[in-house]
């Protein structure tokens, strides 16, 4: 199975949409996510086996040194094939590009061996405010 990657790659709303609704478990919405990631992203990973959408990750940042990895997701029928540590390396190396300093993540518990593990992340302290 050959994956390709894609930095800022072009894609269709309705593929990220329905591959965000299957892998967060929720209702298909109807996001504007190419407007989103153009207007608030340093860039975004496209995953594509055969040419379809099979995984996706947005990297916001503030301008400066911080990214942030967020909205990582796979296809069912193509996870634990290596495809999401895939999306992240790509997004972690286009951040070192840009002259990133820090990569950031949150995610819920069972994610950490994915994230640690597989992606190389530490652990830290950080806080959160429930808005």
């Amino acid at each position: 199975m050959t994956i390709t990657y894609e930095w800022r790659g072009d894609f269709d709303n309705a593929a990220v949409n329905a591959l965000h609704a299957a892998g967060f478990d929720h209702r298909t919405s109807d996001v504007d996510w190419l407007a989103r990631v153009q207007r608030h992203s340093l860039g975004w990973v496209c995953a594509r086996h055969d040419g379809d959408l099979v995984g996706f990750v947005n990297v916001a940042w503030d301008g400066g040194v911080h990214a942030f990895i967020l909205d990582t997701v796979v296809a069912a029928s193509h996870r634990r094939s290596g495809i999401g540590a895939g999306l992240v390396a790509e997004a972690a190396r286009q951040a070192r590009t840009a002259k990133c300093a820090w990569l950031h993540v949150d995610f819920e518990d069972d994610l950490q061996p994915f994230y640690f593990d597989a992606c190389g992340f530490k652990p830290t302290t950080a806080g959160l405010l429930a808005l």
